[in-house]
C-alpha cells in the first residue's frame, strides 16, 4: 500500500510534552465500531465489561542514550536491542566519524568498541569490563525519551517516573509502552472490583519503533526484531478468556504484536520467547485481541497504518481529525483511544 495514504497534518500544539497528573485523568477517545465518545481513562471500569481482560507490557525503560567521545569527535547513540551479554545494536548519530574497531568514551569510566555496523545503518557496541551493561548505563545514560519530545526540551528528573509504567519490571527497554502509562494502583483496583482481569508479557521496546518509513511502499518496509515473551500459564489463561466470551484487550501496540505473533492456528495465544518483527497494515486479519487501548501515533508510522488495519483507514483518519480538532494531546505524554473493532 501507499506510504502516503496514512499521511495527516498535525499542529505541533498538539504535541504533549508531559504526562497527564493524575496518570488516569487523561483523556480517552472511545471507537466502538463506527461511534465515537470523548471520555477519560479513569472511565475503563465503566467502559469495558467484567469479563474483559488488559493485557500490559511489564518491560522496564533503561537508560539508553548515551554521550560520548572518540577522539575529538562528539558521539551519540541510542542503544535499540540487546545482542550478546556485552553487545547491543545502536543507532548512531555522527556515524561518519566511527569506524570498526574505535573505542568511544561514554563518561564514567563506561567504554565500548565499534564492532560492526549493520545494512541499517546501526553500530554494534561491545561495552568493555565485567560490570553488567545495565549498570554502565545507570551510570552514563539518559532516558530515551522519543525524539520528538527531545527535540523541544531536554530530558530532566522527572522523565524518570513519568516515563516508566506501574507494570514496569523487566529491563530492557529503549521506549516505554506508553498506553501503560495511564494506568494507576487506584485505577487497577476499580478494574478489579469491576471484575476486569488482566495480564502481563514482556516484549522490550527498541528505538526502532520511532523511526519513520523512508519508503513509498510499505511492502517495502523492513521492521526492526525486538525481543518477547509469554509464558505457558499466562497464554492458557488468556486462552480461557476468549473461551468463554471474554475479549483480550492489548493495552498498547507492543502487547498487541506480540499477541499476534504467538497466536498459532487450532492453539490459540501460544507461549513464545524470542523475536519479532510482524508488521501489520490493512488487510491483515487480526486473532488474538479484540480490542486494544494506545495512544496517538505519527502520521505515516507503522503504528498507525496498525490501528488503521484494525478499525479501517478512513474511520481512524476520522477519528484522529477528531481528535486533533478536540485538542487531544498526541504521542507519548498524550492522551489514548480505546479502539473496539466489530465482526
Amino acid at each position: 500500500m501507499r506510504v502516503d495514504l496514512f499521511d495527516f497534518d498535525l499542529p505541533d500544539a498538539s504535541i504533549a510534552l508531559r504526562p497527564a497528573s493524575p496518570r488516569d485523568s487523561a483523556r480517552m477517545l472511545v471507537v466502538d465500531g463506527v461511534t465515537r465518545t470523548d471520555r477519560i481513562v479513569g472511565d475503563l471500569p465503566t467502559v469495558l465489561r467484567p469479563t474483559d481482560c488488559l493485557v500490559f507490557n511489564n518491560t522496564r525503560v533503561i537508560p539508553a542514550q548515551l554521550e560520548g567521545r572518540r577522539g575529538n569527535a562528539t558521539i551519540g547513540a541510542t542503544l535499540h536491542k540487546r545482542e550478546g551479554l556485552r553487545e547491543w545494536r545502536a543507532f548512531i548519530r555522527n556515524a561518519k566519524r566511527l569506524h570498526e574497531g574505535d573505542a568511544v568514551d561514554f563518561g564514567n569510566q563506561v567504554f565500548a568498541t565499534a564492532s560492526t555496523r549493520g545494512d541499517d545503518g546501526s553500530w554494534l557496541l561491545t561495552f568493555a569490563g565485567d560490570e553488567p551493561v545495565e549498570t554502565l548505563l545507570e551510570r552514563a545514560g539518559h532516558m530515551p525519551l522519543p525524539p520528538y519530545i527531545a527535540s523541544k526540551r531536554p530530558t530532566d528528573e522527572r522523565d524518570a517516573s513519568d516515563y516508566q509504567t506501574m507494570f514496569a519490571d523487566l529491563p530492557g527497554a529503549v521506549a516505554a509502552p506508553t498506553a501503560a502509562l495511564h494506568f494507576t494502583p487506584a485505577l487497577m483496583a476499580a478494574l478489579a472490583e469491576a471484575g476486569i482481569a488482566h495480564e502481563t508479557l514482556t516484549l522490550h521496546v527498541g528505538a526502532g519503533t520511532f523511526l519513520p518509513v523512508k519508503v513509498s511502499d510499505t511492502g517495502d518496509h523492513r521492521m526492526h526484531a525486538e525481543w518477547g515473551r509469554i509464558d505457558a500459564a499466562t497464554a492458557d489463561r488468556l486462552n480461557q478468556v476468549r473461551a468463554s466470551g471474554g475479549r483480550v484487550i492489548a493495552v498498547g501496540t507492543t502487547a498487541l504484536r506480540l499477541l499476534e505473533s504467538a497466536y498459532r492456528e487450532g492453539q490459540g495465544i501460544a507461549p513464545f520467547e524470542g523475536d519479532t518483527a510482524i508488521f501489520i497494515t490493512p488487510g491483515y486479519r487480526f486473532r488474538a485481541i479484540d480490542g486494544l487501548l494506545t495512544n496517538f501515533h505519527l502520521p505515516r508510522s507503522t503504528l498507525f497504518m496498525l490501528v488503521s488495519a484494525l478499525m479501517g483507514r478512513e474511520a481512524m483518519q476520522a477519528a484522529y481529525a477528531h481528535a486533533i480538532a478536540d485538542g487531544y494531546r498526541f504521542y507519548s505524554y498524550g492522551d489514548t483511544s480505546l479502539l473496539l473493532p466489530t465482526g
